[in-house]
């Protein structure tokens, strides 16, 4: 059975480079070489280093390789080529499959990849003054704890999720990537080291260094330090990572070759989008509509698309008037999270005549409110989550993370709360669809004028304290840090909370005046 696993193996590895597939597999083998070797000379580079920066780097980006292994198939929807449950028919030993099974993952690209990586880690290790026995040591540690984890996150993800992959939940796990990894890349990439690990990021590296994450490199490196302590405590949390893997993926394996999948009585609906993976209430069927809405009416996406650009054109006059860079580069988040939380306030009026869809249905106020704001926080979430770090980057002065984030947040769900009040209260006329998005129809109702206003000053006015406790963790460095955070969050859930229900209750009165605006604006 191994034997034939391995040819089953290098007979797809052979068979991709055919057919219509042929351009994109080549494609990725292009890419995989290119990230390969980029790894490699990061690797090799660090030899020279010093050794508490050197491992600090490999620590962490150890970590970051573990977590990719693992999560990455779940992400992406990576079809596994050697699933067990494939080999079901042919009567295999479930005490075998496993280990049969892990070695034929050996045998792929990857794979052979992630060996060249493990060369330059060993020569690395060396440089650095960790013995061979140990780096080799902790180089195989290494490849078979990162090829079992990948194997774990393909039979997890054909465990737990869809096999056919939707568009819409791709793009919800790449968004989430988005929000958690860009702004600590972008963190790392903006310390000046000097030769010297930050006190921060030494302590955290010497914690995953005793993880199961940054175990195998910080055994390696522990040894080259002399720290005895260090090593125990990190070979031995290597040697345990590496047996509970196994367990886990021989636990997995008998699951997938001993359980029969339920027939088709799944809750995933194929070809349905967004109507197949939100839930199946009215909260859902309003978020998925606002969302199918938001990504192919025009008008959205250019209110959308002004935003950014909106907050980065701040800047400039800030700097003419003379107003420092360092203050400057401070305004275009706040700006972007306060019109972020302002477009929704006409949002009722683009319906046209969707609406009746709404009040025919008997939808209560609060669902139809809250379904309204996914998308917009679809996209302000991976937008601040990327200006926040770059602006912070820019100013050099990291200890405003977090009344940053109080402020963004209180801007931003207090503008959605006001918005979710007032496109209930004051509808104006916009553009029809299909129209420019820059023509503006007549407006005869005075509410027209005042209800952007309204929106405006009501979220200026409900996040002043955190405003104000903005400017004075600036003017007094980082004494009011948490107070921003905590009262800015509050404020924003708070007002998110109460505007939402507010405006549910105005729906719920009166929704037939709603729908006799849209059908006549």
């Amino acid at each position: 059975m191994a034997a034939h696993v391995l040819r089953l193996r290098l007979a797809l590895m052979l068979g991709a480079l055919r057919g219509d597939r042929a351009v994109r597999t080549i494609a990725g083998f292009v890419v995989l070489a290119a990230v390969t070797v980029a790894v490699c000379v990061a690797l090799l580079s660090l030899a020279d280093a010093p050794l508490p920066v050197a491992r600090t780097v490999i620590v962490l980006g150890g970590a970051a390789a573990v977590l990719g292994f693992l999560v990455g198939p779940i992400l992406t929807g990576t079809a596994d080529q050697l699933d067990p449950r494939r080999f079901r028919v042919f009567g295999v030993d479930v005490r075998t499959m496993p280990w049969i099974l892990a070695l034929g993952a050996l045998v792929s690209v990857p794979s052979i990849a992630l060996a060249a990586v493990a060369v330059c880690f060993v020569v690395t290790l060396v440089a650095l003054g960790t013995p061979p026995v140990f780096a080799i040591l902790a180089a195989v540690f290494g490849v078979l704890s990162l090829a079992i984890a990948a194997r774990i996150g393909m039979a997890v993800s054909a465990l737990l999720l869809p096999e056919r992959r939707s568009r819409e939940l791709t793009a919800l796990f790449v968004l989430a990537v988005i929000v958690v990894a860009f702004p600590a890349a972008v963190f790392f990439a903006s310390l000046e080291w000097d030769g010297l690990v930050p006190d921060a990021v030494a302590s955290l590296a010497s914690v995953i260094a005793s993880t199961p994450f940054g175990a195998v490199p910080g055994f390696a490196l522990a040894v080259a330090a002399g720290d005895v302590p260090g090593a125990w405590l990190s070979g031995l949390v290597a040697l345990v990572t590496v047996i509970a893997l196994g367990a886990f993926w021989a636990w997995l394996v008998a699951r997938l070759l001993t359980h029969t999948d339920r027939p088709a009585t799944a809750r995933e609906r194929s070809g349905l989008g967004w109507f197949g993976l939100l839930p199946s209430n009215a909260f859902g069927a309003i978020a998925a509509r606002s969302l199918v809405y938001w990504s192919r009416d025009r008008r959205y996406i250019v209110n959308v698309v002004i935003v950014p650009i909106a907050g980065v054109l701040t800047v400039f006059p800030l700097l003419v008037a003379g107003v420092p860079l360092y203050i400057a580069a401070l305004v275009p988040v706040p700006v972007m999270a306060l019109f972020f939380g302002w477009l929704p306030h006409n949002d009722a009026a683009y319906d046209s005549t969707a609406l009746w869809i709404h009040v025919a249905s008997g939808v209560r106020g609060a669902a139809d409110r809250f379904g309204r704001l996914v998308p917009i926080a679809l996209v302000a979430l991976p937008v601040l989550a990327i200006a926040i770090p770059v602006c912070l980057a820019l100013v050099e002065s990291w200890y405003l993370l977090m009344p940053m984030i109080g402020l963004a947040a209180s801007l931003f769900l207090g503008g959605l709360g006001v918005s979710s009040i007032l496109s209930v209260t004051s509808p104006y006329a916009v553009s029809r669809p299909g129209d420019s998005p820059f023509q503006q129809p007549q407006r005869s109702a005075s509410r027209a004028g005042y209800a952007p206003a309204i929106g405006f000053i009501a979220t200026l006015v409900l996040s002043a304290p955190t405003i104000w406790l903005f400017v004075m963790t600036i003017l007094e460095d980082d004494a009011y840090n948490p107070a921003t955070f905590w009262v800015g969050l509050a404020t924003g859930v708070v007002v998110l909370a109460a505007g939402a229900m507010i405006g549910g209750r105005v729906w719920d009165r009166g929704g037939e005046r709603l729908m006799e605006f849209v059908e006549t604006a």
